[in-house]
């Protein structure tokens, strides 16, 4: 078995984290949402307006977010809630978060020896569409492009290395 640290190696394909990625999200969708994830093609537009991440420290540094539209986020928290739609208001970031926060964990806990040598910020999640995300340390990210009720979001993990 490789270390965390051979694997976050630039040089490394992380192909196989992309399944681990594609699987953790599928389980957290299926378990709390009641949904199935689809694999989007073509890529998600850009036009995503709720952003969910949540930083990753210690043996694996990054983010992992969660993003989509306005309308997608109303449904996810309405179905992880309970809640009619049109009830959904100021708990829409928390839902989100949330969601976010499950992704990571269940992610970390899939890969071979990462689990305790991991822990997860507590999830910010940025509403509104004209942002840019800048990183000072080098990165790698992984994108996962699906949909949800029919409609794109993009699952993301970017990697300090």
């Amino acid at each position: 078995m490789k270390a965390v640290k051979e694997l976050l190696d630039p040089k490394v394909n992380h192909d196989n984290w992309m399944a681990l990625l594609e699987v953790a999200s599928r389980e957290v969708f299926e378990l709390m949402l009641g949904c199935d994830l689809q694999l989007c093609h073509p890529e998600v537009p850009a036009s995503l307006e709720v952003t969910s991440m949540v930083g990753l420290a210690g043996e694996l540094c990054g983010v992992l977010s969660v993003c989509c539209n306005r309308e997608s986020a109303v449904v996810m928290a309405s179905k992880m809630l309970g809640v009619e739609p049109t009830k959904i208001g100021e708990e829409l970031a928390d839902a989100l978060g949330e969601i976010a926060n499950m992704v990571a964990g269940n992610f970390k806990n899939k890969v071979s020896g990462l689990g305790d040598g991991c822990m997860l910020s507590v999830p910010t999640v940025v509403m509104g569409a004209d942002y840019n995300v800048h990183s000072l340390a080098e990165s790698h990210t992984l994108e996962l492009n699906l949909l949800f009720e029919g409609e794109p979001i993009l699952i993301s993990l970017t990697i300090h290395i």
